[in-house]
């Protein structure tokens, strides 16, 4: 059974191993929120610049990055969004308050957020994973506020298109195949998916080893290449931490590609101790705040509301960056192409990194850098 997370005092936790120049703290009243940031660059006037993490990640996953982006003169802050990490005052249970975790309202956060900081616009916000829709959301609704968007791993199609009846049900048809298969998003909105990923068989260290290196560039199978179109045929292509055998957890999934010793002590992205931080954070809160996320994108559930914006373009300069070994880029087929056609109408480019699976800033640090970089400018030293 899922529970809501102890409420616990930030200093009550033990400190994170953050990089020299960046802190961490708490921001009190943030759309009823305690949010918890790591920040680099505070103090002066500096422009603002918010990166926004993804599953199952954290403010953390930013820390390869974050004092550089410091360095060349903003105040670069990355909060643990709602249902992650240190931030308090959401509803973790399963049977709890969902529409908390609805899109509109994790944009509401951000907005929130920046009005807490004492911002009235944000130079530039970056999104990765569940992070970039996020990011594209703000800058579509709020432009005036939002004035640059970078977008990572996670292409963006513009907001849905109303329908008059509902879209087919791709389980269905996924669920008739030889073996049976499931989208991954619909088995992250049952019951007992949280308890699968955070007290699972291997151990919660174990499970988000193999879960990290499964999305990597470390795992070699991931040779992403455009898909044809939304059926089952041409999904079940995809690597089964997205269209997972019907019978198994994520936790049965990624166990089954473990990375040798070997591997894990070459794995210079993300050290042993990196690792164990994150383990502990989910040990404490569990998933079910990040899957909530996904409970309210399924269709006819509470995003449905996103169609109020259907037509809109995202009109604010936009840079798009994800691996090259990064399915997510292709996970929904013709996404990639219509955010560079159509969706947004000032990109200034679509670059896939050599080398990097689905955690792009975690595993090829300097070269996102050097596409951030001449993005965001520099502001005042």
């Amino acid at each position: 059974m899922s529970t809501a997370p102890d409420v616990v005092d930030g200093s009550q936790l033990p400190p994170l191993p953050l990089p020299e120049g960046v802190r961490s703290r708490h921001v009190p009243e943030v759309n009823g929120l305690s949010m918890h940031v790591l920040e680099a660059g505070f103090g002066g006037e500096r422009p603002l610049i918010l990166l926004l993490h993804g599953f199952p990640e954290l403010a953390f996953s930013w820390r390869k990055v974050i004092v550089p982006l410091a360095a060349a003169g903003f105040h670069v802050v990355a909060p643990d969004q709602r249902g992650y990490g240190r931030t308090t005052g959401w509803d973790g249970a399963y049977d709890g308050d969902r529409a908390s975790f609805r899109m509109i309202n994790l944009v509401r956060d951000v907005l929130a957020l920046v009005s807490a900081l004492g911002y009235r616009e944000v130079h530039a916000v970056v999104g990765h994973d569940f992070g970039s829709p996020v990011a594209a959301y703000c800058a579509l609704i709020r432009p005036d506020v939002f004035r640059r968007v970078a977008l990572m791993s996670a292409p963006f199609a513009g907001p849905p298109q109303r329908r008059a009846s509902p879209a087919p049900d791709i389980n269905e048809a996924l669920g008739k195949l030889d073996p049976p298969r499931k989208h991954y998003q619909w088995y992250y909105s049952t019951r007992e998916a949280d308890a699968n990923m955070r007290e699972p068989p291997q151990g919660i260290h174990a499970f988000l080893r193999a879960y990290y290196h499964h999305k990597s560039a470390d795992w070699r199978e991931n040779r992403p290449y455009p898909l044809n179109a939304w059926t089952a045929d041409e999904l079940a292509k995809l690597p089964t931490y997205y269209i997972m055998e019907a019978g198994e957890g994520m936790a049965e999934t990624v166990a089954a590609h473990m990375p040798s010793r070997a591997e894990i002590d070459a794995c210079a992205w993300l050290t042993k101790d990196e690792l164990a931080t994150y383990a502990a954070e989910f040990a404490r809160t569990g998933f079910q705040g990040g899957l909530q996320w996904y409970r309210c994108n399924l269709p006819g559930s509470l995003n449905q509301e996103l169609d109020l914006f259907a037509g809109r373009t995202l009109d604010v300069p936009s840079l798009f960056v994800a691996g090259r070994s990064d399915w997510g880029v292709y996970q929904v087929p013709g996404t990639f192409e219509r955010m560079q056609q159509s969706a947004c109408t000032k990109m200034q480019g679509a670059h896939l990194i050599e080398g990097a699976g689905h955690w792009v800033q975690q595993e090829r640090p300097r070269e996102t850098l050097d596409l951030l970089l001449p993005f965001v400018g520099s502001g005042p030293r």
